[in-house]
């Protein structure tokens, strides 16, 4: 490790900032700071902590195209995706604040010889680590619900995008929020399990891949603290024999390419039964590779860069150990020749267990389409994974899809004759080796809560 961070836009190559890791008494430091902003902030009411909470939200919308230009330099997001993120943040924040006192109040029961009563209690600093895709939600969807419920945060975000880091930081401060109770970490790995080491955190949460959730995971059930993991998928959307196919191609298409394929609830393997499955192929692949690739600042651009050649690099393997093992690429499939961490949008068929683009989780704009024999075969092969974040249906009888999601679907989310990332008043989060968990809808705001009986009794 050396250090310094340098943050490396991937579409020009162009080195944007250089930052200074913190020595390992800074950081403990930080954690302290941070601890002594909770124990003020957790006597603060529900109402108060929403009016600041709502206030973040404003300063967001205010600073969004600012925030939005900082984010595709860092991590080469399509500007128009930057701006829709920045939306969803605040919206999220509007939704926390106006739903957060009432998710959190006192609920009163009766009990023999008095009144019980449960109350929602913060238990001080949450530690969270996130990646670079989404540079300001992955932070705000853990931070957001954890300030509401009183806690203090602490965020090693991802190298990539140390600036966005920062630049929320200073957004939730000109907003109100108290100093130091959102705090950026800059520290390498092995500060950082130090810092889950800390008594003075009490709770970790991580966004990333399942090797990453298993090492935190591990780490955090080593200090006996509680931690919430949102990992990574290989969703699988499937299109039934009654589906509406041109409805089912242009929803793929998008789905899979959504922030340049790095989206952990991407659309990503793409089940069709025998009814439909030529004429998906056909269709699917000519809409994919009509897809140009281009400068993420340009409105016009369908797909910008992956965030780094390092990444970019991963997925092309990925994609030659599945064509090596039988798949076949109808589009893309190659690394260009251009300067930028650009992969073209890639239709794989073919695919088959054994291979990664069947089994593992292809971070970027490869598709992986499989052919299923009928419904029943279509539903197996989508829970046919060691993941389980969110899924599709397509399918024109609503009741009988909605009965496949609900009993069938083995995963957290399921879209039915659509494609959905996160909503603020829905839960988030998935089953298996996509993590345990929920955030929004509510949910989040009592993963790191002390769950508290009191009992009134003797009158």
């Amino acid at each position: 490790m050396g250090d310094q961070i340098k943050t490396i836009n991937p579409a020009t190559e162009e080195v944007l900032e250089t930052y200074d890791y913190m020595t390992d008494a800074t950081a403990k430091a930080a954690v302290e700071a941070c601890h002594e902003a909770f124990l003020s902030w957790r006597l603060k009411s529900h109402d108060d902590r929403a009016e600041i909470i709502r206030a973040i939200g404003k300063e967001l919308k205010a600073s969004k195209d600012a925030f939005a230009e900082l984010m595709s330099r860092e991590v080469g997001k399509r500007i128009g995706d930057s701006k829709q993120e920045i939306d969803l943040c605040a919206q999220i924040c509007e939704f926390t604040a106006a739903n957060g006192p009432k998710e959190l109040a006192d609920e009163e029961r009766e009990i023999p010889g008095g009144t019980g009563v449960v109350t929602q209690s913060p238990i001080g600093v949450i530690y969270g680590i996130q990646p670079w895709n989404f540079p300001c939600y992955q932070v705000v969807r853990y931070a957001i619900a954890n300030l509401m419920a009183g806690n203090g945060i602490l965020l090693k975000h991802a190298e990539s995008c140390t600036g966005s880091g920062l630049f929320l930081r200073d957004v939730m401060e000109r907003a109100g929020l108290p100093k130091n109770l959102f705090t950026v970490l800059i520290i390498d790995h092995d500060q950082s399990d130090k810092v889950i080491e800390n008594d003075l955190v009490r709770g970790v949460t991580l966004t990333g891949s399942d090797g990453a959730g298993r090492a935190v995971g591990q780490k955090a059930a080593e200090q006996l603290k509680k931690s919430v993991l949102e990992l990574g998928s290989n969703d699988a959307y499937i299109v039934l024999d009654d589906a509406d196919l041109d409805l089912a191609v242009k929803t793929c298409v998008m789905g899979r390419i959504y922030n340049n394929g790095q989206t952990c609830v991407n659309a990503k393997r793409f089940v069709v039964t025998e009814k439909h499955y030529d004429a998906f192929v056909e269709r699917f692949t000519q809409q994919m590779s009509a897809i140009e690739m281009g400068d993420p600042f340009d409105e016009k651009t369908g797909l910008g860069p992956m965030s780094r050649t390092e990444l970019r690099d991963e997925l092309a393997k990925q994609v030659d150990d599945s064509i090596e093992k039988g798949a076949r690429a109808l589009c893309g499939g190659k690394v260009p020749d251009r300067m930028g961490a650009y992969y073209p949008a890639t239709v794989l068929v073919d695919v088959a267990p054994g291979q990664p683009a069947y089994d593992d989780e292809l971070f970027g704009p490869v598709a992986s389409v499989i052919k299923a024999k009928d419904d029943e075969d279509a539903m197996r092969i989508a829970n046919d994974s060691r993941y389980g974040l969110g899924g599709g249906i397509f399918c024109k009888d609503e009741g009988r899809a909605r009965e496949l999601a609900s009993k069938h679907f083995d995963t957290g989310m399921v879209s039915i004759n659509g494609y959905n990332i996160a909503i603020p008043n829905m839960p988030f989060g998935g089953v298996k080796n996509s993590g345990y968990g929920r955030e929004h809808g509510g949910f989040g705001m009592k993963e790191f809560v002390n769950t508290k009986s009191v009992y009134i009794t003797g009158q």
